[in-house]
């Protein structure tokens, strides 16, 4: 099932490039960090995974959803990432695709500068549920289908972006130099 969040904080982006984890074939990711008070897109994420449990109950049998080994995709970051400010009163998701996703601004149009779009910018995802049940692991997932960025965040992950460090200059070093 396909949704389109509201407005969600992107954290880990590793959407330029794939990213091998642990050895894993290289895939592009991103976590969806969901404000709490955010009902409409928690209600379709919370709709999106119950559709993913029913195809799975029909693709792998009854006891799907059963046992200890079931991964469900949404966390709640006050009780998973208590020492991270940005997860505080939200829910998360992790979403990763093998096919690099289309990334457009709040106009719609494509954004090609990798510096415009990175962890802790502000914007919408399309996402998709779907159920796994690989060598006894079992679950409901999102795959990442394209983003749109609506606004500047305060970057995470102590790397700052570079028209944040530096004001223009103009051609005489000698005042900002010494």
């Amino acid at each position: 099932m396909k949704i389109v969040t509201g407005k969600v904080r992107f954290s880990y982006a590793n959407v330029w490039e794939p990213q091998s984890v642990n050895g894993s074939e290289p895939k592009y990711s991103v976590s969806l960090i969901i404000p709490k008070n955010d009902k409409k897109t928690l209600e379709k994420v919370n709709n999106a995974i119950e559709a993913a449990e029913k195809e799975g109950v029909s693709r792998f049998g009854s006891k799907f959803t059963s046992g200890s080994n079931f991964r469900r995709p949404l966390r709640d970051g006050d009780l998973d990432k208590p020492d991270d400010p940005a997860y505080k009163n939200s829910y998360f998701i992790n979403v990763n695709s093998k096919i690099k996703p289309g990334i457009v601004d709040k106009n719609v149009e494509p954004i090609l500068d990798q510096t415009e779009f990175y962890s802790g910018c502000y914007g919408r995802a399309s996402i998709s549920s779907f159920p796994y049940s690989i060598n006894g692991a079992k679950g409901i997932t999102f795959g990442l289908n394209n983003l749109q960025k609506l606004e500047d965040g305060e970057p995470l992950g102590g790397i700052s972006r570079p028209e944040d460090d530096f004001e223009a200059i103009d051609n005489d070093f000698d005042d900002i130099l010494g």
